[in-house]
């Protein structure tokens, strides 16, 4: 391969990696077509970009990027390909749906989740309940309107409850 043609390549990379704020490092070398082809699949389906990588190439984009990426360069050993997500959780839950069905790869290498590198497939629990920013943001903001709710509903029915005892004792004088 021409040093042009890397240089392209490593800037594709560095451009996914900046769209996409969360990415995985897989093993999928000892899938058949067939298997590489459902998981293809399976990857549109979920949002998730399936790319195959050279080693050498991926390193050379992280070393551009900005951020601290050196924890994820021994995962790059042997064949790999780099999922693409913005859901944080969405690949590993893939992975998983996938290994369960046929008992085969993909493995996951090495994960770089909401800024945290996780390292080995016995992460990949982990990452499939993990929530990301905006649902952790959904959670708490229905935790603070709990109470308001809470208040309001309160308010409303007692003065329903009111009205009611109002109109029975006018109802009772005329």
């Amino acid at each position: 391969m021409r040093k042009e043609d890397k240089g392209i390549i490593i800037n594709k990379i560095v451009e996914a990696i900046k769209e996409y704020p969360n990415f995985y490092l897989v093993e999928t070398a000892g899938l058949n077509a067939e298997k590489t082809s459902d998981l293809r699949r399976a990857c549109a389906k979920a949002d998730v970009k399936l790319v195959v990588v050279k080693n050498t190439l991926l390193h050379k984009a992280l070393e551009q990027l900005e951020g601290d990426y050196s924890e994820l360069y021994p995962a790059l050993a042997g064949p790999t390909s780099l999922m693409l997500t913005q859901v944080a959780n969405a690949p590993a839950k893939l992975i998983k749906d996938f290994v369960k069905k046929d008992d085969v790869l993909p493995a996951l290498k090495a994960a770089y989740v909401e800024e945290t590198v996780y390292f080995g497939a016995d992460q990949l629990d982990a990452l499939a309940t993990i929530k990301s920013k905006n649902e952790l943001i959904a959670d708490v903001v229905a935790l603070l309107q709990s109470p308001a709710k809470n208040v309001v509903s309160a308010l409303q029915s007692g003065g329903n409850k009111l009205h009611g005892i109002l109109e029975t004792l006018s109802k009772k004088e005329a």
